[in-house]
């Protein structure tokens, strides 16, 4: 089959295109065959490498996914051969303690598809049965590939770990990223009122398109605390902040919080260290929170108002397969709106 791989760790020069053998499928498993995959910065970071991250060479990246059931293995189920199917990228083993509680991203095994194992990036793939989700005949496979890792990552920050309630201020960093554009929707269908930076002004009304309230061109107005502030939530502070920036706006994500607000964290692509005071954490008794992906539960709900059209993926640009390291790159300069993805013929 033809894939983009990496042979060693390094700059983005080192994704390869070229001809992998078809995975092997176990019993629970089934064999996909590709129609398209979606970029996620989780790529880059397996691509560049990290301590302690030991892969066997090739290693096939790429998180998100969908296509058609080729094969299934002998305890399958609840698919079949032929089933349209979109996928969650997390992967547990299922039968620990934390997983039988849904808590299964807690589960020592815990991986999320193209980091530890093979990718997406491929003409076919094999999922667990448990991680594979059937789409209606007539949804789109680009969006079914665009929309689970960072939809149900969305979710589970504003649902589950924010509980956001409706009027509550959500402030959302940068709206052109792909967990920002689902936020945005999500923390609008919960009734929330969204503050949102962007950097251009295309970005500004895409971001309004989607249901942001109030968009900041950050570029424009470095210090925007105090407008936020006194101009958009007259001096009451905002309810949520949603930072998947990391090094570049936390201190900014503390400083914008009311006393008693919330701040969850998914990612850090700016750097994983930031200088905060930590005397606005105990004066507003602040609560901050890490999260990342979500349970199968949470990943069914989000995708059920995907499938539904209440939320939609929004689709930046598509490239072929064998043109995946240009589109890592693309996705690396930041001037994107939503998701970038590759198309697999």
């Amino acid at each position: 089959m033809k894939a983009a791989f990496i042979n060693n760790h390094g700059d983005l020069e080192q994704i390869q295109f070229g001809e992998l053998d078809i995975p092997k499928i176990g019993p629970n498993e089934v064999l996909i065959e590709s129609k398209f995959s979606a970029l996620n910065h989780l790529d880059i970071f397996v691509v560049r490498g990290w301590p302690g991250l030991k892969l066997t060479m090739p290693h096939v990246i790429g998180a998100d996914g969908c296509g058609v059931i080729k094969e299934v293995g002998s305890a399958v189920t609840d698919v079949s051969e032929g089933d349209r199917i979109t996928i969650n990228p997390g992967i547990s083993c299922g039968k620990c303690e934390m997983c039988l509680s849904g808590q299964q991203v807690f589960c020592r095994s815990f991986s999320i598809k193209g980091e530890h194992q093979w990718g997406t990036f491929a003409e076919y793939f094999k999922m667990p049965e448990i991680n594979v989700l059937k789409i209606p005949d007539a949804y789109p496979f680009d969006k079914a590939a665009a929309a689970p890792l960072t939809f149900l990552t969305a979710w589970r920050m504003l649902r589950t770990q924010a509980n956001v309630k409706p009027d509550e201020f959500v402030f959302i960093h940068g709206a052109g990223g792909g967990v920002a554009t689902a936020a945005i929707q999500i923390a609008k269908y919960l009734g929330a009122k969204v503050i949102t930076t962007t950097s251009t002004s295309e970005k500004i009304e895409k971001a309004k398109e989607l249901g942001a309230d109030h968009v900041i061109n950050y570029k424009e107005m470095k210090d925007y605390s105090k407008y936020v502030f006194i101009d958009l939530t007259k001096r009451r502070g905002i309810d949520v902040v949603i930072d998947n920036v990391g090094q570049t706006t936390f201190p900014t994500s503390v400083r914008l919080l009311r006393p008693g607000g919330r701040l969850v964290t998914c990612g850090a692509t700016t750097g994983p260290k930031a200088e905060i005071m930590i005397n606005q954490i105990f004066w507003k008794q602040l609560e901050i929170k890490g999260s990342t992906m979500a349970n199968q539960g949470e990943f069914r709900e989000v995708m059920k108002l995907v499938l539904d059209g209440k939320i939609t993926p929004i689709i930046d640009k598509i490239f072929p397969l064998e043109q995946a390291r240009d589109a890592e790159k693309y996705l690396n300069d930041a001037n994107k709106f939503g998701k970038v993805l590759l198309k697999i013929d």
